[in-house]
């Protein structure tokens, strides 16, 4: 489906040296070097400068990293629709899940979905999530991917031209490391908070997270906000590393082992449900209400 050098370029890169690489993937560094130049000779291009400190990447290496995620992804994804298109399932829902797009919830209900609807049967599909892969995905729901859970409001819906069943509200809490003075505490109130970076995403990206922005900026100053692009594993690892604070809900509370995830006393929340197709098959309808019945 792809250049399978491609994956090791990306292990490259991502280790920064050929010796790690090789590690990684139990094979000599020679025959991870033999792979790059193979690589970088079919494409014509350079894609790592090599000095005795180590590998960087050139800025057309920088360019296929940045690609190579989605090209791999997409191919597997590719083959998901082969094989369900081969089996015609009709009765088949096809669930995305992701690092912050957990499965958690909608598990917990299969007991009383199978009551509603006992002919459908569910696909788990794993996806990285990158912001290229959020747009495809949500931008194709259908296709190879019917419902995502998670977080979202009427700006997301309308920008990704989805629909969403909300099921519950989840309130906003704070992502602290497990170092942090605050680790200590089971809820926390906004005072604690003075003193502290709380890491928000970008104004514009949820009415709900823009709400406590205003808030916090009109009444505690005291809380500084540093603004972020796009909640990633890198996000979570950077509150870990930085000690910072990170606006979080609960059901992220595996998503690191190094961080905790704490109520915070103030009513701010965000709805959390199914984002779906704007025009699901009867399948997914069905499926959507019997949700619905086993979350009265």
């Amino acid at each position: 489906m792809y250049n399978p050098q491609l994956e090791t370029f990306l292990r490259v890169a991502e280790a920064g040296s050929f010796n790690k690489a090789a590690e990684e993937a139990y094979i000599t560094p020679t025959a991870v070097i033999k792979q790059i130049n193979l690589l970088e000779n079919s494409l014509g291009v350079k894609l790592f400068e090599r000095t005795y400190r180590g590998l960087t990447l050139t800025n057309a290496g920088k360019s296929l990293y940045k690609d190579s995620k989605y090209i791999i992804q997409y191919c597997k994804e590719s083959i998901i629709r082969a094989k369900n298109a081969m089996n015609e399932k009709e009765n088949l829902i096809r669930i995305g899940t992701s690092l912050i797009t957990p499965v958690q919830l909608l598990m917990e209900l299969s007991p009383k979905i199978q009551q509603y609807c006992p002919e459908i049967k569910f696909q788990i599909v794993p996806f990285d999530n990158t912001p290229e892969n959020a747009r495809e995905i949500l931008a194709n729901l259908g296709k190879n991917i019917d419902v995502v859970g998670g977080i979202f409001d009427e700006t997301l819906l309308k920008l990704r031209k989805c629909q969403g069943l909300e099921l519950i509200r989840e309130p906003f809490c704070c992502a602290v490391s497990i170092n942090h003075r605050l680790a200590n505490k089971d809820k926390l109130v906004i005072q604690d908070l003075y003193g502290e970076n709380l890491m928000l995403m970008n104004q514009g990206w949820s009415y709900y997270v823009d709400k406590l922005r205003d808030y916090i900026w009109k009444n505690h100053n005291q809380i500084k906000i540093v603004d972020f692009n796009f909640y990633d594993a890198n996000i979570f690892n950077r509150c870990e590393n930085s000690n910072d604070l990170l606006l979080a809900i609960k059901k992220w509370e595996n998503v690191h082992p190094l961080l905790k995830i704490i109520p915070v006393e103030w009513d701010y929340s965000i709805p959390y449900g199914l984002i779906h197709s704007p025009q699901p098959s009867e399948t997914v309808k069905r499926f959507l209400k019997a949700v619905y019945k086993a979350m009265l």
